[in-house]
């Protein structure tokens, strides 16, 4: 198989042209769209959706902001320290 024939087949190397997206099936696209943190904060980026809800983000993320903790859900952190034995 020659380059010819994987431009033609639509294979990843596609370097012919560039081909134009179809009409009428990719869904709206907001350039605008809101991101509500849980933490409170906002901001805008691009998406499918014009609004998002987001548990964590650069604000309050522990990798972002130095932080260690531990993020509990549903009592499984005292659970693994009581089975442990690791209570202070």
């Amino acid at each position: 198989m020659n380059l010819s024939e994987m431009t033609e087949r639509g294979s990843a190397f596609t370097l012919k042209s560039k081909k134009e997206m179809k009409e009428k099936i990719h869904p709206k696209y907001y350039s605008d769209a809101q991101v509500v943190c849980s933490c409170g904060n906002t901001f805008t980026t691009g998406s499918t959706k014009k609004q998002l809800r987001v548990e964590l983000c650069s604000k309050c993320h522990p990798f972002y902001t130095g932080e260690r903790r531990i993020m509990d859900t549903a009592g499984r952190v005292e659970k693994f320290k009581q089975r442990y034995k690791l209570t202070k």
